[in-house]
């Protein structure tokens, strides 16, 4: 049967991670628990904020390593991170050019700066290459049978909205015009709302046209907000871990 398939095994959402990897352990330590049966989604935004985005990622790379089926989107602040680095390594391949990096100062005003201490280091040209290709490999969007997965949104005044990978990853208001996408529902992160307001969109998936699963981990103390979600797609139980690393 093929990944997003409606059958007898879990199919569970996590979106925005930002490097709370002990929040994320603790989600599955206490609610997910998935059997090799199962399929794990992940958002995007595994990185930045939090204080551990290395392990975060170390953690989902164990999953696949163990033989999980673990499915990734990526989400803007892998694109940013995928993007300062690049940009750094051009830099040095361009002799005797030492202009900024407009791209490293922007991610790490958001972010970056949690990222790099993470990893233990300071040039951004000393970070593993098996990690920049993990965040940039990742697609932008999933079809599943009844739903449409993306980290932000999809511009639906595109014929085509699939089309703009941009708006995948870094579009924060839209108008949902489900024909565009075969009927389907939209289920994404990236716009923090409160857990009220995720279980609206939850048990009224039709009359808001998409779900919203973004908490704001990284928001703890906020009230409302700072904890992990986890939507398990056949049954729609929805499950939240509050922030453990903040």
């Amino acid at each position: 049967m093929p990944p997003g398939t409606e059958n007898n095994s879990k199919r569970w959402i996590i979106p925005d991670i930002h490097g709370c990897f002990k929040t994320l352990r603790g989600l599955f330590d206490h609610y997910i628990t998935p059997s090799k049966e199962d399929e794990l989604y992940f958002l995007g935004d595994y990185i930045d904020r939090g204080p551990d985005s290395k392990g975060v990622i170390d953690y989902i790379m164990d999953l696949q390593e163990e033989g999980f089926n673990v499915y990734l989107i990526k989400g803007n602040h892998e694109e940013s991170a995928v993007n300062a680095c690049r940009q750094e390594h051009e830099r040095k391949r361009l002799m005797g050019f030492h202009g900024p990096n407009t791209a490293k100062m922007a991610w790490r005003r958001f972010g970056g700066k949690e990222t790099m201490q993470s990893f233990g280091i300071k040039d951004l040209r000393d970070m593993p290459r098996k990690y920049i290709d993990w965040m940039d490999n990742m697609p932008t969007h999933m079809v599943l049978d009844k739903y449409v997965l993306v980290h932000a949104g999809l511009n639906f005044e595109e014929d085509d909205p699939f089309a703009d990978n941009h708006s995948k990853m870094w579009l924060r208001d839209f108008a949902p015009r489900l024909e565009k996408i075969g009927g389907r529902i939209l289920i994404h992160g990236h716009v923090p709302i409160s857990l009220e307001e995720i279980f609206m969109m939850r048990d009224n998936p039709e009359n808001f046209g998409h779900i919203d699963l973004d908490n704001g981990v990284y928001m703890a103390g906020r009230e409302g907000y700072g904890n992990l979600v986890a939507l398990e797609l056949n049954s729609m139980e929805l499950y939240s871990q509050y922030n453990l690393d903040m």
